[in-house]
């Protein structure tokens, strides 16, 4: 399509016989070109000049494309001298606003398009005067070890675009923020300071080159100034000693600021380098909700030193830096990005309409403040454009008069100015009103209560707050001084008051830090109503919290609540992040952390708020874990084999049993494993640092096991037990196929058989996951002498007992007779007598009934007590690590476990189990005097309805 055919507006002339003017002389063109180019003149006297200046270029540039002609600029844009350059520069300069402008005020480009082609030519002029000057460097031989093929690359010098420049959104007449670096690693020790000297002259005469106003004008203003401590450090630094500073010193302005930062001109690929190591520093790990008050405090500075926080009024307002303006929203949009952007990978967006769409998409957002905010930024954008077009001049600024109000309003293409700034003065508003809200909120909390509400030993609690790590530095004291009257009275609101300041202080108290977490309270007051509701019902999970507080990323990220995505969605989520970070082992693993306890903390809600229950929680438990395992022995894997080589053979199998291969994970569960491999007859790896075979599979599962259970800055991911391996504690960490075959047909104890009714493959090499699988089905399913299996499980429960000693506190649902480790003695006793092979107790029970071994009705006594138990254990395990005497549970606690028990009241909830209990123990030792074969068939034939009653 022509130029002429995409006109979809026109200014109307302010100056009639401006317009007239330019309209005779552009006579020739079709007069939807005549009106336009009449419209503009008579609006912008800049812009009159130029057309005038320009007539013969814009007449041959008419016929094609803007996009076209654009691209016809900018490949003319070259040079041999420094003269040549200067004038080249400013030639392109005048015919790329003239191009704009036109395709801006006639419609034919969005602001998108108009601000791309602004900023296209701001690239390419920076990087024709940089190489240009580096060049010149080169050829003096004044830049070390440099030849002419590094004039391309500015021999390892490269500006990055900041602002909108870095953005995409340059101005109609902007200057450009461009920090200057240079790689030194490209160059010798000796050679460093050679190289900076010979870039800093480059650099000088690259900014002298753009900026400096000559008979033809100017490029662009350059702007150096927002490198490091540009006060004291020359105007281009070494990226090194950039990334030192922001390491140590950077502050949120200039993480604000690097979220626009693109290599523009120069070596590019040093300068994405560069800005990829610099990603730790920008974007945080966890919500970065203090970003808010740092970034509001950036706002007042502004205002104070510009003048512009006053009333908001139209005449001489600032549209860029006054209330309700451009910086407004691009702050509110950075500042949301900062917040999320370390855990959004979707969120790190340079322009602001692009990161508002992406705040919205990723829940972030909501979709009318996003829509608001893009329209109004989209027109105060033209707005701002078409201050500059009057006289080229670096403005924002309304004007102060009537009559140079319809100027602006004549080159928007309408007459009625009334209209238009009551428009304008409502659209200033609405951004106003949004953009103070999330800075300034006005009521985030609800009514406080007074420390004399509260007892003297409660007052006592309060008062040693301030001396708690958390609560330290003046930041974290100043907003948790804000919080803290509103978290008193939701403190006192909950069903007994004293419990939830004892666990809240509890959990206060094992805060290492506090900004960030108070930050994120100060912004998200219902997070305060989730942990005052955790400290006063589940004191175990309030300690998982004050250990690991940055999980509450995780409610604010839109499915907390949702349904469970189960273990393949979990699985391709946690490698997906992996990924991201492939190469970087140690935060692979730190991820791999965050990323399960933010799922273990929301299994953990939904299980209090009761929107699961124990056998939906355990499950939950059992995927993550599964998630855990199969997605992190991949990079394990891609770790060790850096180092070794490929694994000899055929690889490995993890293989999880006890409370894993059961699928009966719990809160605090370890992972019982044991790994088996088959080297298929290979000797050793073949990497830098070969192994042996057996070595090999050893070193590989150590570092498996280090990988979920080392310490590290966030923590763990789980305790590992390797003990139901064969041979337990003296036995290799890692047994070949070959062995655990021969081990589990011909040497294997009873118990060791017991424990593999419960093994499963859980990840590694399937095909060693199908053998492993294969071989207990053989092993479970062969005959073997009924008396022999039953008597090693009397003697195993009298050891059992015996090591226990003592009695059994009430709520210890594991340990006891007729308690869950004995039905589950039971059930294994039963899965290894019949030729089933299932994992799960009911299912075991069943066989055990079929087999002729139970009774139906101690089959209905032990799964009732089974079911019963396992849930007051599940619901015990967000009370307590331990489980605790009924006594010290506070009432939200106890509340918690009635409603998962169905009883009425604590002596209730402990007559049930001990009445359950007592029946498991008295149908589990009948079940022990008795062979398979000796109960009736009339017994057995029962077995199916009486299970099913149960």
């Amino acid at each position: 399509m022509s130029f002429a055919s995409r006109i979809t507006r026109v200014p109307v002339a302010f100056d009639p016989a401006a317009g007239a003017e330019i309209a005779a002389a552009f006579s020739d063109v079709t007069p939807e070109l005549r009106e336009l180019l009449s419209g503009m003149a008579g609006c912008s006297p800049y812009l009159k000049g130029l057309l005038e200046r320009e007539a013969l270029w814009l007449r041959a540039a008419l016929p094609y494309r803007p996009e076209t002609a654009l691209e016809m600029v900018l490949g003319e844009i070259r040079a041999s001298s420094q003269s040549e350059l200067n004038s080249v520069l400013r030639q392109a300069k005048q015919r790329v606003a003239l191009l704009t402008a036109l395709a801006d005020l006639g419609g034919v480009w969005s602001l998108e398009e108009v601000t791309g082609a602004l900023t296209r030519f701001a690239d390419r002029a920076t990087h024709e005067a940089l190489c240009f000057h580096v060049g010149q460097e080169i050829r003096r031989g004044k830049l070390p070890g440099a030849v002419e093929d590094d004039i391309p690359t500015a021999a390892g010098a490269v500006a990055l675009a900041m602002g909108k420049m870095g953005a995409g959104e340059l101005n109609y007449s902007s200057d450009i923020d461009l920090i200057m670096l240079f790689d030194e690693s490209r160059f010798e020790r000796d050679d460093f300071h050679e190289a900076r000297a010979s870039f800093i002259r480059a650099t000088r005469r690259m900014a002298a080159s753009l900026s400096e106003m000559t008979a033809e004008g100017y490029v662009f203003r350059t702007d150096l100034r927002l490198r490091p401590d540009p006060s004291v450090t020359p105007v281009i630094m070494a990226m090194a000693t950039a990334e030192q500073y922001y390491e140590s010193l950077g502050r949120t302005w200039e993480r604000a600021a690097h979220i626009k930062a693109r290599p523009a001109a120069g070596d590019l690929e040093a300068g994405a380098r560069y800005l990829e190591r610099l990603r730790p520093f920008i974007w945080r790990k966890h919500l970065d909700f203090a970003a808010i008050q740092d970034a509001h405090d950036i706002r007042l500075r502004i205002r104070e030193h510009k003048g512009t926080g006053g009333p908001l009024v139209l005449e001489g307002h600032d549209m860029k830096l006054g209330r309700g303006g451009i910086r407004e929203i691009e702050f509110f949009t950075q500042t949301r990005q900062l917040i999320a952007g370390g855990r959004d990978l979707d969120l790190r967006k340079r322009g602001t309409v692009e990161g508002l769409a992406a705040l919205t998409e990723g829940g972030w957002l909501t979709t009318d403040v996003s829509e608001v905010l893009t329209r109004h930024y989209r027109k105060f954008r033209e707005v701002e454009h078409r201050l500059q077009m009057v006289q080229d001049a670096q403005t924002q600024k309304l004007p102060g008069s009537e009559e140079e109000f319809r100027r602006i309003v004549n080159m928007m293409g309408e007459s009625d100015v009334a209209a238009w700034k009551r428009r304008l003065q409502a659209e200033l508003d609405e951004v106003q009103a949004v953009t103070e809200e999330f800075f300034t909120p006005d009521d985030r909390h609800g009514t406080p209560v007074d420390l004399a509400d509260f007892t003297p030993e409660d007052a006592e609690i309060v008062e040693r707050w301030r001396n708690y790590p958390a609560c330290r530095s003046p930041r974290a004291a100043e907003l948790f001084a804000r919080l803290k009257p509103d978290l008193l009275a939701r403190l006192s609101k909950a069903a007994r008051p004293r419990e939830a300041l004892v666990e809240f202080d509890a959990f206060l108290r094992g805060l290492p830090a506090g900004v960030q977490l108070f930050s994120l309270f100060d912004a998200n007051p219902a997070l305060v109503d989730l942990i005052v509701d955790i400290a006063s019902t589940a004191p175990a999970l309030a300690r998982y919290l004050g250990r690991n507080s940055q999980v509450f990323d995780a409610v604010l990220g839109g499915d907390f609540f949702g349904p469970w995505p189960g273990e393949t969605e979990l699985v391709t989520e946690l490698s997906t992040h992996l990924n991201r970070h492939r190469g970087d082992y140690e935060e692979q693993l730190d991820l791999a952390r965050r990323w399960m306890k933010e799922w273990h903390f929301r299994i953990g809600v939904h299980h209090l708020r009761g929107l699961i229950g124990a056998r939906e929680a355990g499950a939950q438990y059992t995927d993550l874990a599964d998630a855990v395992l199969r997605a992190l022995w991949p990079v394990v894997m891609a770790e060790f084999c850096r180092k070794h080589g490929t694994p000899p053979g055929r690889g490995a199998a993890i293989i999880g049993m006890g409370s894993l291969g059961a699928r009966i994970v719990s809160a605090s569960s370890d992972l019982d494993l044991i790994v088996v491999y088959d080297a298929a007859g290979v000797e050793s790896s073949n990497g830098p640092r070969p192994l042996a075979s057996r070595s090999y599979y050893a070193k590989l599962t150590q570092a498996m096991v280090t990988a979920l259970s080392a310490p590290m800055p966030e923590g763990k991911l789980y305790e590992v037990d390797m003990r139901l391996r064969p041979s337990g504690r003296q036995g290799p960490v890692a047994t070949s196929l070959e062995s655990f075959r021969a081990y589990q047909r011909d040497e294997a104890w009873t118990w060791e058989h017991l424990a593999l009714t419960r093994a499963r493959p859980v990840a590694g090499n399937g095909e060693i996951g199908d053998a492993v699988e294969a071989l207990r089905k053989e092993v479970l399913e062969a005959p073997r002498d009924a008396k022999e299996v039953i008597g090693a499980v009397i003697e195993m429960r009298a050891r059992i007992a015996e090591a226990r000693g003592g009695r059994t506190p009430a709520l210890d649902m594991k340990h006891g007779a007729g308690r869950l480790q004995d039905i589950e003695l039971c059930a294994q006793c039963a899965a290894l007598l019949a030729p089933g092979s299932p994992r799960d107790v009911a299912s075991q029970i069943t066989d055990g009934i079929e087999l002729g071994w139970l009774h139906a009705e101690e089959a209905t006594a032990l799964l009732a007590a089974y079911d019963f138990l396992r849930r007051v254990q599940a619901a015990q395990k967000l009370l307590s690590d331990e489980p605790p005497e009924i006594g010290s549970i506070g009432k939200g606690g106890l509340d918690f476990l009635l409603r998962e028990s169905g009883q009425a009241d604590a002596e209730a909830l402990i007559a049930r189990i001990e009445e359950l209990a007592k029946a498991a123990e008295t149908a589990i030792e009948a079940a022990l005097t008795r062979l398979p074969g000796e109960v009736s068939d009339a017994i057995g034939d029962m077995a199916g309805d009486a299970l099913g009653n149960a």
